[in-house]
């Protein structure tokens, strides 16, 4: 008789039905995780895997036992950086001022890191692509990655450079037709450790997980939010209700409404449009809006003492005195 894969067991917790399956403890999910990422599993029990956790939903246990292994797999750098900035979902209906945002707290001295992965849906635009139309660094190694938070602040790591084996992962939801836990897993991975992290969500009902699980890897302070797309965008025409870890204490924060009104969807996400809302030439006050809402998040994540009105304040001052000539 053959011998059961030693990968079996953790497809047979997920899948023995309503009543015989469960979680997988935080432990056992590392595991598993570790295994997948050192090519020790069959393609038929990735696929099982993946779509069982898809269907029960992963727990914060989970997704803390996930990131364990996979920063397991992350090289040692000791490149520092001061906040973490998740990029995963890819914007089709409005600019990505975010990535304004993220810019304009790097003008202002903070060592920002974005990690994402771009493709993996027809029709968005992924900030690597727009940061590379941009002149802005996407690192295709270490060492660039270092030279380039020196020089400006800001770099981009693809999630291929930060472990190739998510990235594979995640390249088969053109097989699944649907998203994977690796959706969720990889923005909680802080790829260099930073003291603050920002993530976003796209169905709200995950928020919950994401704070859960950033603070059982020990994550002293995050924020996550519904953002515009899914991407950590402020929408100023909704009330956004903020998941917090401060000192790693959880907590919620609402945010009001910005602006009136739907606004319309827009039909050309280009880099071009980025470039002179950055300059000043053409910024649409959504843009505008959308860039000060998200900075006064950032910044009152670092500066938890800030009343929601000084955020805003010290957002608009951090956009007025970012360098106009940083992107040509």
């Amino acid at each position: 008789m053959t011998a059961e894969h030693p990968f079996a067991q953790y497809v047979r917790i997920l899948g023995k039905g309503k009543t015989g399956s469960r979680s997988l403890t935080r432990e056992e999910a590392a595991a598993a995780m570790s295994m997948i990422l050192d090519d020790q599993v069959e393609d038929v029990q990735l696929g099982a895997f993946l779509m069982l956790l898809r269907v029960k939903e992963e727990s914060p246990d989970e997704l803390a036992g996930f990131v364990d292994a996979v920063r397991q797999h992350i090289p040692s750098t000791g490149i520092t950086v001061d906040l973490d900035w998740a990029s995963y979902a890819g914007k089709r209906r409005q600019q990505a001022w975010y990535l304004l945002a993220a810019l304009a707290l790097a003008d202002s001295g903070i060592r920002v890191a974005m990690h994402g992965a771009a493709g993996h849906t027809a029709e968005r635009r992924y900030a690597e692509q727009i940061l590379q139309e941009l002149g802005e660094c996407v690192a295709h190694d270490w060492r660039e990655a270092s030279a380039a938070l020196d020089q400006t602040r800001f770099v981009y790591l693809p999630l291929s450079l930060v472990c190739p084996g998510l990235q594979s992962m995640m390249d088969l939801r053109q097989l699944f037709g649907l998203r994977s836990p690796v959706h969720t897993l990889s923005r909680l991975i802080n790829p260099l450790g930073a003291a603050y992290s920002v993530q976003s969500i796209f169905h709200p009902a995950y928020a919950d997980s994401h704070q859960q699980a950033a603070a059982l890897l020990g994550q002293a302070n995050a924020v996550v939010f519904k953002g515009e797309a899914g991407e950590a965008e402020r929408k100023p025409e909704a009330v956004c209700r903020v998941k917090t870890l401060r000192e790693g204490q959880l907590g919620e924060a609402t945010w009001p409404k910005m602006i009136d009104g739907r606004q319309e969807w827009q039909t050309d996400i280009s880099a071009e449009h980025l470039r002179r809302a950055w300059r000043g030439d053409a910024i649409p006050e959504y843009g505008q809006l959308a860039i000060i809402g998200t900075l006064a998040i950032a910044l009152q994540l670092r500066m938890p003492e800030l009343s929601q009105e000084d955020a805003i304040a010290q957002a608009r001052q951090c956009w007025e005195q970012r360098n106009r000539q940083r992107l040509g």
